[in-house]
């Protein structure tokens, strides 16, 4: 790859076909199998090289478990932080080393826009308490990022302050929309603990239930909501640890990917065969993850929508993990 990552990142943001997708991808692949030496043996192990990976369904995805058991990282740099995920007491975790956190930043920042606006038209409030009690969480530094970054007094974290939570969520008067971005335990936490009506306001769910309740389906986890919260519909993200970009709900559980980020479904047996009117396992091309691996076998399964994709569990051999879901 001929250009530097901020470059690359400008260049990705601009993507606007697929085929100008289909070339970048292409071109990234080159550069991860050359730089990258754990992606490289894994794509030798599978026969794949850039010899003859000529389009964008012959790329190697590879496993997400590869984070947790290997350093992924394409060139020869020390990271400036090593963002981890969540998961249960005892969990064996991923690690995703970042080079450039102007990286990380700007593509989180662009997303957004793009989604939702300017984060300056938000009173931002994060809800994470699990995520708050441990370093290294990518989510959290997105989220603090977003609250500086709307310039209101009022935004900020809760951690287990629910009460003060509330009793702002209820008085508040201002001009200013409200988002609050919560993990999925907390959010029914504080439906089930007090009695609020957030229906003016924008709920986004992040997953998560960190062992702290028995796992629910994406749908009945927004019904849920819905019913408590006074909602009529539960905005969500879609992220992990070992990506840069992030994929949003705005309601119906359908997410939408940004023009450098695409989700193609696989069949469970066969990772080169993708399916379009049924269940699979999803793979994430992520294009901002230039210095670690853009080509990822997550172990959620998922399923197109004609408006994007959902999200409808885990597979059955996956690790419990802060975004697991039960398979409907």
């Amino acid at each position: 790859m001929t250009h530097s990552p901020i470059d690359f990142l400008d260049k990705i943001q601009k993507i606007n076909n697929n085929n100008q997708f289909e070339k970048l991808a292409l071109e990234l692949f080159n550069y991860q199998f050359s730089s990258n030496s754990i992606y490289q043996k894994y794509c030798l192990s599978l026969r794949k090289t850039p010899e003859n990976v000529k389009s964008l369904n012959n790329i190697p995805f590879l496993p997400i478990s590869f984070f947790k058991s290997h350093e992924v990282k394409s060139g020869n740099y020390t990271p400036v932080i090593a963002f981890s995920s969540s998961g249960t007491t005892g969990m064996e975790r991923s690690q995703h080393f970042v080079k450039d956190m102007e990286v990380y930043e700007k593509t989180f920042e662009k997303a957004f826009e793009l989604f939702y606006d300017d984060p300056s038209n938000y009173v931002v409030i994060g809800l994470l308490p699990s995520y708050l009690e441990r370093e290294g969480s990518s989510l959290v530094y997105m989220v603090d990022h977003l609250i500086k970054a709307s310039g209101h007094s009022k935004s900020g974290f809760y951690l287990n302050n629910y009460e003060e939570l509330v009793g702002f969520l209820k008085d508040y008067q201002g001009e200013k929309q409200i988002l609050l971005i919560g993990v999925s335990y907390a959010l029914l936490d504080l439906g089930e603990m007090f009695e609020v009506d957030l229906s003016k306001y924008i709920v986004m769910e992040t997953g998560g239930m960190k062992g702290k309740r028995k796992e629910m389906t994406k749908a009945t986890l927004h019904q849920t909501l819905q019913e408590n919260l006074k909602l009529t519909t539960v905005h969500s993200e879609y992220g992990m640890t070992e990506l840069m970009s992030q994929a949003y709900s705005k309601g119906n559980g359908v997410f939408q990917t940004p023009p450098w980020m695409k989700v193609l479904i696989r069949e469970y047996n066969d990772p080169f065969n993708y399916i379009e009117n049924k269940t699979g396992g999803i793979n994430v091309i992520d294009l901002a993850n230039i210095d670690s691996c853009a080509f990822i076998e997550t172990e959620d399964l998922g399923k197109y929508n004609k408006d994007g994709f959902e999200v409808i569990g885990r597979l059955d051999t996956a690790d419990l993990r802060g975004c697991n879901l039960l398979v409907q």
